[in-house]
């Protein structure tokens, strides 16, 4: 399957849901010959036009559009090309069959590559990271038998080598660790709370969107691919520095939330908690025609189940945040995430309704042990999209408005030691 560069993916997929065919046709069309889209007559880089506000369905948009004067020149739609307008009707561009049905695709909300929202190609591709003074923001590589990976370290200027609660965070596609922390403010948090946080970088050479393959079967499974680079990074950590290991997490978004979801699965003896926001079940997907499935409406795979080489039975405490209207990854799959980390005997207790002050409602709902532990929390944020929940606008895929997502796993994390 051909990537295409996800500002164009981004731009074609907002003409076609805006029911501009025509000129996400031509846009396409243009790429796939592998042609770079033309600059827009406001100086904007392709597809990295400022955000409009579009209060109008897209047919009513369409009619009060004014119409082109002859000999001018417009940009349909926002389009990151121009035309010349003639008199009479602009030509339309045949629509080659094998781009029919990625154009039905996006016209359904499911056709950026596993993980990829247009939302979040509107913020710098460089997000700065504050660094108080005594702390580090270093980074390091992990390297072994599956391959390599560089990741960001964030020591706070608190830590004095006394055993430290470690949070590991997978970015979503197209994202960064730089991205991540600035959107999540983890390192604030960090710098708080006294802990470590470690973000592993997926490089464009591993995927071109740089999103975790979290639909290959190789890379679902312990001591191997990517979730045996994830680990080594988290045991370097743990072997350079002074980590508590009973504290130990993993959280993530989109890709990085399924991800975060396998390795919960696959090393229950190494995560105390884990936390998946935006992500979906660990066996969701075994391609990616099945990713995309699953991103729709729902896993229709074999679910993982807590690999037995970790010689761990307890269930693995999670986290799970999901807006209601993600038009990326379907909310179902929250509900399946629960579904998987939901161990035999947990009671669901009444959902709990709040509301962010000058922002979205949201629902609470908590699976209790029987001893009355809370060993599952999910958080549906009404009227959210694709994004980090209460995240910093300095990062991409963020939503300011949602609650708090960053403290409320940590809270739940530290809540959560393993035993032993």
């Amino acid at each position: 399957m051909q990537f295409l560069p996800p500002q164009d993916m981004a731009e074609a997929t907002r003409l076609v849901r805006e029911g501009q065919l025509a000129d996400a046709t031509a846009l396409l069309q243009r790429l796939l010959r592998g042609e770079a889209a033309a600059a827009p007559s406001d100086g904007a880089p392709a597809g990295r036009r400022p955000p409009r506000v579009i209060d109008v369905e897209p047919e009513a948009a369409e009619r009060q559009r004014p119409a082109a004067g002859a000999g001018e020149e417009r940009t349909p739609g926002g389009a990151g090309w121009t035309a010349a307008a003639t008199d009479g009707p602009a030509p339309q561009p045949q629509m080659p069959d094998a781009l029919r049905g990625f154009v039905e695709r996006m016209k359904g909300g499911g056709g950026l590559p596993p993980g990829l929202d247009a939302q979040m190609l509107r913020k710098p591709a460089q997000a700065r990271v504050p660094v108080p003074e005594g702390a580090r923001f270093v980074a390091q590589t992990f390297s072994s038998q599956a391959g390599s990976r560089a990741y960001k370290l964030y020591v706070p200027s608190t830590h004095r080598g006394q055993p430290a609660p470690l949070v590991v965070m997978l970015h979503g596609c197209t994202q960064s660790p730089d991205d991540f922390a600035a959107g999540t403010r983890m390192n604030a948090l960090a710098e708080e709370h006294g802990f470590l946080v470690a973000y592993p970088g997926q490089p464009p050479s591993a995927n071109p969107q740089k999103c975790w393959n979290w639909f290959n079967p190789a890379d679902q499974r312990r001591g191997a691919g990517e979730p045996s680079l994830i680990a080594g990074i988290t045991r370097q950590v743990m072997r350079d520095h002074a980590v508590d290991p009973r504290r130990v997490y993993v959280a993530g978004l989109s890709a990085g939330g399924a991800k975060a979801a396998i390795m919960g699965m696959a090393y229950p003896d190494l995560y105390a908690a884990v936390g998946v926001h935006s992500g979906l079940a660990c066996g969701s997907a075994s391609d990616v025609q099945s990713a995309f499935a699953a991103m729709r409406g729902g896993s229709g795979g074999a679910p993982c189940r807590p690999d037995p080489a970790a010689g761990e039975r307890r269930p693995v405490p999670a986290i799970v945040f999901h807006a209601d209207r993600d038009g990326t990854v379907h909310p179902r799959n929250a509900d399946q995430v629960v579904a998987q980390y939901g161990a035999p005997g947990l009671r669901r207790q009444a959902p709990q309704r709040g509301q962010v002050a000058g922002g979205r409602p949201y629902t609470k709902t908590l699976h209790a042990a029987s001893d009355g532990q809370v060993l599952l929390e999910q958080w549906t944020v009404h009227g959210g999209g694709h994004a980090w929940s209460g995240g910093s606008p300095d990062g991409s895929y963020t939503d300011p408005l949602g609650p708090d997502a960053s403290r409320e796993m940590l809270r739940f994390f530290l809540d959560h030691p393993r035993a032993g």
